[in-house]
């Protein structure tokens, strides 16, 4: 049964509020971490920016930036192209997931924050301004979903979000269609006790580093 338009308003107004709060918190702890990033490039020569901006698809489609802690080499779509286009079985691989199993662009210090999932940390300012949710789908690149015959109404009904559905159940471990139906059941069943759920199963994902690539 659907759920009533004043209790989907009431479950959106709790859970920006929510945002908000663990956004502000999450953001004064997050200063520690950039410096700590911040350095551990300076001491390997690398002086530019540990912050990354890709632009990507939100709620009813609208693009934004969305901020990551750099995992990988600071030219890293340039060389991603050239990766591509020389090489087939990479251009297969990222075409079916939009990843790539063993990426050669990461960092030594991209695979330390990437299996701590620290390279997240940055998307708190998404939270604040409301471009994301603490809780969501996560947020895809254009045309990735078009390439996989997704569906935009109900992927694109609630706001992206710094963990979901999928990224607790499984994460990298899962095939690009098994996410979509993860990401899916989210959008159509979003709830305080689904978020609640989503949380606790994604602190035990990021502890035993399940799925984190």
């Amino acid at each position: 049964m659907k759920r009533s338009k004043k209790k989907k308003t009431i479950y959106f107004i709790i859970k920006r509020i929510f945002d908000i709060i663990v956004s502000i918190i999450g953001l004064i702890l997050t200063i520690p971490i950039y410096l700590i990033v911040r350095l551990c490039y300076i001491f390997t020569g690398d002086f530019s920016s540990v912050i990354y901006s890709h632009t990507r698809v939100g709620k009813d489609g609208k693009l934004f930036k969305l901020y990551k802690f750099r995992s990988m080499v600071k030219d890293a779509d340039k060389r991603l192209k050239e990766m591509l286009k020389n090489d087939k079985e990479l251009a297969k691989e990222w075409k079916e997931n939009h990843k790539l199993e063993n990426d050669p662009r990461i960092t030594g210090i991209g695979k330390v924050i990437r299996k701590l999932s620290l390279d997240e940390c940055p998307q708190f300012f998404n939270m604040l301004i409301n471009d994301m949710s603490l809780v969501g789908p996560r947020p895809l690149i254009e045309g990735e979903l078009d390439e996989h015959k997704g569906n935009h109404e109900i992927y694109e009904s609630v706001k992206p979000g710094i963990t979901g559905w999928w990224a607790a159940n499984g994460r990298s471990c899962t095939s690009y269609e098994q996410r979509l139906k993860l990401e899916y059941y989210y959008c159509e069943n979003c709830s305080i006790w689904l978020d609640i759920k989503c949380i606790i199963k994604t602190i035990g994902a990021v502890l035993c580093r399940k799925g984190a690539k």
